[in-house]
């Protein structure tokens, strides 16, 4: 069992949980990940490790509610604890020389945020763009700053409602034109990371993407999580989850992402039935 230490609230649907795992925490990397199983009714789901403490011996995760799991985690408390945490999983994010763009996008930042701060304290110059729908989406900006040169921070919404109206891809053309970086690394919605990829490309800079297709064991055996790249299968759970983005078939990750849509769809409205008030 893994005791949740914290529980975090950043917007109605967007939660963090810094649970007690001591030799996990000494053990992660930036860009690795973990497996969550609430209880003996739960399906195991992936979480990239958003922030850790080898003395403290703790590690978390932020999430969105968007399933039945989820919703199920959402409920749980400080002091509750889950049956089953599986970590850390995948390859670290490999960090090159050079100067880096590191772009997350909604709660993809809690990826971004880690990898992020390694290249800092590593020496590397860093430039940050954080996209998020709206303001209130916007996570880990004083962790940003706190790391960063301010105007290495750059902020995008899409309604405009804080920084700058528009999406990631437009001050990254800004520094890619500017040859302000060598290197970009992204993380996010498929869209956001597809198009970060095709401006990346269009100025020649390697571009790496943190993918984030369906997982269900996290160790290679179950072949869910295979993702097309440069023509060849991958499993993003032990290959992963870190790729070169202009050998990615985005359309496929696409697609296999919404191969069960439905079916999620249903567990969600039965988990939501049977734990209504009126079946308790």
């Amino acid at each position: 069992m893994y005791k949740i230490l914290e529980k975090t609230q950043f917007s109605e649907k967007v939660f963090k949980f810094r649970i007690e795992a001591p030799e996990m925490a000494k053990h992660a990397h930036a860009g690795q990940f973990l497996m969550v199983r609430p209880n003996e009714s739960g399906e195991r789901v992936p979480f990239t490790f958003a922030d850790w403490n080898a003395e403290e011996g703790w590690v978390e995760f932020i999430f969105m509610v968007v399933g039945k799991t989820t919703t199920m985690l959402s409920s749980y408390e400080a002091g509750d604890s889950l049956l089953d945490v599986t970590g850390p999983l995948g390859q670290p994010t490999e960090m090159g020389d050079g100067r880096w763009c590191v772009i997350g996008g909604g709660v993809g930042l809690a990826i971004a945020f880690p990898v992020a701060r390694q290249l800092a304290a590593t020496g590397h110059e860093v430039h940050a763009i954080m996209g998020a729908r709206t303001k209130d989406l916007l996570l880990l900006e004083d962790q940003f700053r706190a790391i960063l040169p301010e105007d290495h921070v750059h902020i995008t919404t899409d309604d405009g409602s804080y920084g700058e109206k528009g999406v990631v891809t437009a001050p990254l053309e800004r520094l890619l034109d500017a040859k302000a970086v060598d290197q970009v690394f992204c993380v996010g919605p498929v869209p956001m990371m597809k198009f970060s990829t095709l401006t990346a490309q269009k100025f020649g800079t390697p571009i790496t993407a943190s993918l984030n297709p369906i997982m269900v064991d996290g160790t290679g055996m179950c072949g869910c999580c295979r993702v097309e790249i440069d023509g060849q299968t991958k499993f993003a759970c032990v290959d992963g989850p870190d790729f070169d983005a202009t050998k990615v078939d985005w359309d496929d990750l696409r697609a296999r992402q919404a191969a069960y849509r439905t079916e999620e769809g249903q567990s969600l409205k039965a988990y939501e039935e049977a734990n209504c008030a009126c079946h308790r």
